[in-house]
Formats: C-alpha cells, sequence, structure tokens
C-alpha cells in the first residue's frame, strides 16, 4: 500500500507539472538568455553549468544540464553536453562539445545558472573539466532512461573535480547512474563530496551529504530534504525552499 501511495503521489506531481514547449524541436527557441556577459567583453576565465527544463513532455520529469566554459582572453565559450543525437553535430558519439552561447534557452526552456566560478580559479579548473569529458566512459553510447544521459555526463564530470561542490537537482533523471572511467558503480562519494551515496543502475537508491541533505531515488526519479539550506526537492518539480547559494 505505501508503494502504490507513493507511486500515485509521483504520477501526480509530474501530471500537472507543466511541459517545457508545444512547439518542434526546429521551432523551439534557442535564443540567448542574456544571463551571461559575451565571451569577448571579459577576458577573465568562466565556468558555468546550466540547467533547464528537457525539451517537450521530458519537461515534465527533467531537468537538461550543460557546462561551459571559457579560457582566458578567448573569444567564445566552449560548451559541452549529451544528446541522442549527438552525430547530428558531426560528432562520432553521444558528446557534443562546440563554440557557442552558453546560456540558449534549451528548446524553449529558459536556463538558470547552478554553479559559476571565474578568475584564476577558473583557470585552474578548466583543464581538469576537458580532462573528465575524456574520460567519461559513455562516449558513444545514450540512454534517457535511467541513463547514461545528458546528466549522468554532467555528474560525472562534477564528481572528478573536488572544487566543484554542488548538488545537482534532484529532477535531473541520469545524474544517479554512478560510474567512473571504467563504467558503472554502485558506491560513491555524492556530487559534492560531503557525504556518501548507493545507486544500484540509477533505479533505486540513497544520498546523505552535507550539500545534498537526503535523497531517495525510486525507480529513477528522486525527492528528498535539504536542511542546510532548508527546502523539499520533489519528484519532476525539483527544489522548493531555499535555494543553495551559486559557487
Amino acid at each position: 500500500m505505501l508503494i502504490f501511495l507513493t507511486i500515485l503521489v509521483f504520477a501526480s506531481l509530474i501530471y500537472f507539472n507543466p511541459k517545457a514547449s508545444n512547439r518542434t524541436w526546429n521551432e523551439a527557441s534557442r535564443e540567448s538568455a542574456n544571463l551571461v556577459e559575451l565571451a569577448s567583453d571579459t577576458p577573465e576565465a568562466k565556468i558555468q553549468i546550466y540547467s533547464a527544463k528537457a525539451y517537450s513532455w521530458r519537461g515534465k520529469f527533467s531537468q537538461h544540464l550543460w557546462i561551459a566554459t571559457k579560457e582566458k582572453n578567448a573569444e567564445s565559450y566552449l560548451v559541452h553536453y549529451v544528446v541522442l543525437w549527438g552525430t547530428h553535430f558531426g560528432s562520432d558519439g553521444v558528446m557534443v562539445m562546440q563554440e557557442d552561447l552558453p546560456d540558449r534557452n534549451w528548446y524553449d526552456a529558459k536556463p538558470e545558472i547552478i554553479f559559476s566560478q571565474s578568475g584564476e580559479k577558473a583557470e585552474k579548473i578548466i583543464p581538469k573539466i576537458y580532462q573528465a569529458t575524456k574520460t567519461y566512459p559513455y562516449q558513444k553510447f545514450y540512454r534517457a532512461y535511467p541513463g547514461p544521459n545528458s546528466n549522468t555526463f554532467i555528474s560525472y564530470i562534477v564528481r572528478q573535480i573536488p572544487e566543484i561542490k554542488i548538488s545537482l537537482p534532484n529532477n535531473a533523471i541520469g545524474k544517479d547512474w554512478l560510474c567512473d572511467e571504467n563504467g558503472v558503480k554502485f558506491f560513491a562519494l555524492s556530487e559534492s563530496k560531503t557525504g556518501i551515496q548507493f545507486s544500484f543502475f540509477g533505479m533505486f537508491g540513497i544520498s546523505l551529504g552535507v550539500i545534498e541533505g537526503i535523497e531517495i531515488n525510486i525507480i529513477g526519479i528522486s525527492f528528498g530534504i535539504d536542511f542546510l539550506k532548508p527546502a523539499l526537492k520533489l519528484p519532476g518539480i525539483g527544489r522548493i525552499g531555499l535555494k543553495p547559494k551559486e559557487q
């Protein structure tokens, strides 16, 4: 009975959660959300991690994550992300790295920045991001549910870099697919490196951490409580309460 009620609550939350767009992908907006200055307008090195509702009906369930880097004095940002149609961008796999504006709408969904760093600190982190993209174990494999997918990719990068101490949105399905350069694993430090996590192929698990609080994953859908910055983390909807401080 408890499992049935839990699934019913999950289904209700997701049903009433609006999707990102009703338009086809070639009609949906990819305009800049004007969240950051142009690369040519600032000499500083910069890093941002973005989150936006996934395209179309997927936005009822999940966020889509990507990361942008700009080296010192570079004229453009380099945007790193994973998509199922990665080969359509000239890649030989699912991972895409291209010079672009970093803050474009994700097919009508306005993004938000969940991590940012600039200056000398960013200069030290950027090479580590490049290295993590090279060792990501699913360069040519993508599965939307329960992973590995676009959010698995960003979670992998975050977990490789001690300086990035954040917890990704609980409604970023795929972030709980734990892996290292050799493939899937079941135990790891939490994304923020302030706790521990168990996950069974991204389908069932639990995460405990100072920054994460408690997150429970059932059938790939996560909910939890953040005690440090008090908030509920609800399936599909995401965080309700205080927002974590952007780094």
